[in-house]
């Protein structure tokens, strides 16, 4: 490529604090599996509370998606992140300081009003500073590292909370979110052309790229294709139980059942962040090289899923520690590290020019399926041993049940999409 249209180095940088971004948001969305418990305590807040908690960040995250997107084009990326981002940080601060669950909710709120900008807005910039083959290469890193962000939520953050306590940690990790809004608007450019470069010419985005269709139009054409439904479902179920074990659940149920220090359960946890930095690039090789398809890879991954949640509702106390470690990092990839092939399918059902359109109307599933089954689950326990527990193999194995259900739902919905991806170059699986 001749240098004079080779893209800026300064890109890499861009994508540097974007990452750190989303490794933050994933933070803030699995903080509480590890905590839990000290939450409840402290709190003086049963297990329906606790999982009305947990959902505090997912409601208001899914229902901003179609906000992300409009102020991205509006305000433009740059300025949405930051000023969205100092919410989080004062949010997550904020509940650091909070004496009662009352406030707890509302500042964990806050705290998913303000990361809820991240990824679409991130996505927008993505598009004008990497070509079109770059950027599914580009998002499967930016997955893999909001896996980092899900490891600083399991064993650090339960070493930090051992030695400075779940408030100080919650307010530490509230100035970092401010100080990375700071960063954000020095650094980040919506497009080449800010910062004094020349635009990336996409070539390969060829008539489509320049085709122009309006929000409502958009709109409509993703909402009345069944295909999509079938993958928002998917959405809806499949990532409201990973939400679920591994942001809320999976702490607690780790240290009652098996008896583990909140260290200990963190190391466990921690392998929900290994299992979405191996899966997200393995997922997407395997998907275009192996079986050439979109869709056989999310069944596939989709019946392990249920199988693995079987496993747990057969033995809900049965296995040892060398087979947790193994269970929790299959889980991560069959139901968080196969999402990098779920958007990629939603994004091939339609037009380029209504990519960001369909892709920010899926996420809102996702999210969707967090808020309303890590309520849920608390009160499925609750119902059974009383609003602060203990609870018992037995109460957890009829939560893993109901989780089986849905999983089932997903594996169904999974059969219903439609491969985007079937066979490429005459290739068959």
């Amino acid at each position: 490529m001749p240098a004079a249209t080779r893209p800026s180095p300064y890109r890499w940088l861009l994508f540097a604090v974007l990452a750190a971004a989303y490794l933050l948001v994933y933070f803030h969305r699995t903080c509480p599996a590890v905590v839990a418990s000290d939450l409840m305590r402290d709190l003086e807040a049963g297990a329906t509370s606790v999982g009305l908690l947990g959902a505090a960040y997912f409601y208001p995250y899914a229902l901003m998606q179609i906000p992300a997107g409009l102020l991205s084009d509006s305000w433009g990326p740059r300025k949405t992140m930051t000023l969205f981002f100092l919410l989080a940080g004062i949010g997550s601060i904020w509940l650091g300081l909070a004496g009662s669950i009352g406030p707890a909710i509302a500042a964990r709120t806050l705290v998913g009003i303000g990361v809820a900008m991240v990824f679409v807005p991130t996505m927008k910039v993505l598009t004008h500073w990497f070509r079109r083959e770059e950027f599914a290469t580009m998002t499967g890193i930016l997955m893999a590292l909001g896996g980092v962000g899900a490891y600083t939520a399991a064993q650090p953050l339960a070493w930090l909370s051992v030695a400075i306590g779940w408030r100080g940690s919650f307010m530490l990790i509230g100035v970092v979110t401010l100080a990375l809004a700071v960063v954000i608007w020095v650094v980040v450019r919506n497009r080449p052309e800010e910062k004094g470069l020349p635009p990336i010419v996409d070539e390969a985005a060829g008539p489509a790229g320049a085709e122009t269709i309006s929000l409502g139009q958009g709109m409509k054409m993703v909402l009345t294709n069944g295909r999509f439904w079938a993958v928002a479902i998917w959405f809806f179920f499949a990532l409201g139980i990973f939400f679920t074990l591994g942001g809320l659940w999976g702490g607690p149920y780790l240290m009652q059942i098996y008896g583990l220090s909140k260290p200990q359960a963190g190391g466990l946890l921690s392998m929900i962040a290994a299992g979405m930095v191996v899966g997200s690039p393995l997922l997407s090789w395997f998907s275009n090289k192996v079986l050439v398809s979109r869709k056989k890879v999310i069944i596939l991954a989709t019946a392990i899923h249920l199988l693995l949640l079987t496993v747990l509702y057969l033995k809900p106390s049965g296995m040892n520690l060398g087979l947790l470690y193994i269970w929790f990092f299959l889980f991560s990839v069959c139901s968080s590290a196969i999402v990098v092939i779920a958007f990629t399918t939603t994004k091939e059902l339609f037009p380029v020019a209504i990519a960001g359109t369909s892709v920010g109307l899926v996420n809102l599933f996702p999210f969707l399926g967090g808020a309303v089954m890590q309520p849920v689950s608390g009160w499925l326990l609750s119902m059974q041993g009383g609003p602060q527990g203990p609870y018992t193999p037995a109460m957890y194995a009829n939560l893993f049940l109901f989780w089986m259900g849905c999983a089932a739902v997903a594996l169904i919905a999974a059969c219903l999409a439609q491969d985007t991806l079937p066979g490429r170059k005459g290739k068959t699986a």
